[in-house]
């Protein structure tokens, strides 16, 4: 008897193409591709979904706020020494892009004012990372911050490479990890579990950062670059959603201190 690859060649070549997918043994969750790249709402649904990020995740953030605020003036002088290590990342506060390669007539330093002025805003949006979660404008917030170092959205354009901002955040969580795992009055299972929130957090953020550098979904780009609002820092659709730093780190009036 032949076998069905003998006659192969005279097989029809017009049979209709069909969707492996359907002859899946079991159901798959739909993702609209195109959602993901023009509807953050459906982006950050996505993303919740495949990180497992839940109402515990939520409830961690908000019972271990208060620990991660003590910890973010150390955090961020750690932080900003680190970034000024280095003359590519160093070169961001001078010319407000790391892409610059001319000479720079000095160097900032900690307390240069520059530096002191943008240590007070990384304060405010590290307390905003432990804020509620639950909320939409949590993540807008987030998304406009991956906007901001892109160029957009500043009266005073700012343009930093994702290579920093990737490594950048790996220090942020690396320093965080490190300081809630080795705190001496949380529990085990509250440090892991706060660890664990704090990580999808920043890899939410990573996401929304690279959303703004990479060309993935580029062909349903439309006109939203021209519908961007130029605000300040701290700003969300004109109201302030990040305060004053150090008013947040002490003030009784932060939404997610409870616990």
């Amino acid at each position: 008897m032949p076998s069905p690859t003998d006659n192969a060649e005279d097989a029809p070549t017009n049979a209709p193409a069909t969707c492996p997918m359907k002859e899946w043994p079991r159901a798959l969750h739909h993702i609209d591709r195109k959602e993901l790249y023009v509807n953050l709402e459906s982006r950050i649904h996505y993303l919740h979904t495949f990180l497992d990020f839940s109402s515990n995740d939520i409830e961690a953030l908000i019972n271990g706020s208060k620990y991660v605020k003590a910890l973010i003036p150390a955090i961020v002088n750690i932080v900003y020494r680190k970034l000024l290590q280095y003359d590519i990342t160093a070169r961001a506060f001078q010319t407000r892009s790391t892409s610059f390669e001319g000479p720079l007539d000095e160097f900032p330093s900690e307390d240069s004012p520059q530096i002191m002025h943008r240590k007070m805003f990384l304060r405010g949006y590290l307390v905003k990372l432990c804020s509620d979660p639950s909320k939409m404008e949590f993540w807008e917030y987030l998304d406009k911050v991956g906007m901001m170092h892109v160029g957009q959205g500043r009266q005073h354009p700012l343009h930093v490479e994702y290579i920093h901002i990737g490594a950048c955040l790996s220090f942020i969580q690396d320093t965080f990890t490190e300081a809630i795992l080795s705190h001496p009055r949380l529990q085990l299972y509250r440090k892991i579990a706060l660890v664990k929130a704090m990580g999808k957090v920043i890899w939410i953020q990573n996401d929304l950062f690279a959303k703004w550098y990479v060309r993935d979904g580029e062909e349903y780009a439309g006109s939203e670059t021209d519908k961007v609002a130029v605000e300040e820092e701290g700003y969300l659709h004109g109201q302030r959603v990040v305060g004053e730093p150090d008013e947040m780190l002490s003030s009784g009036n932060f939404s997610a201190s409870a616990g």
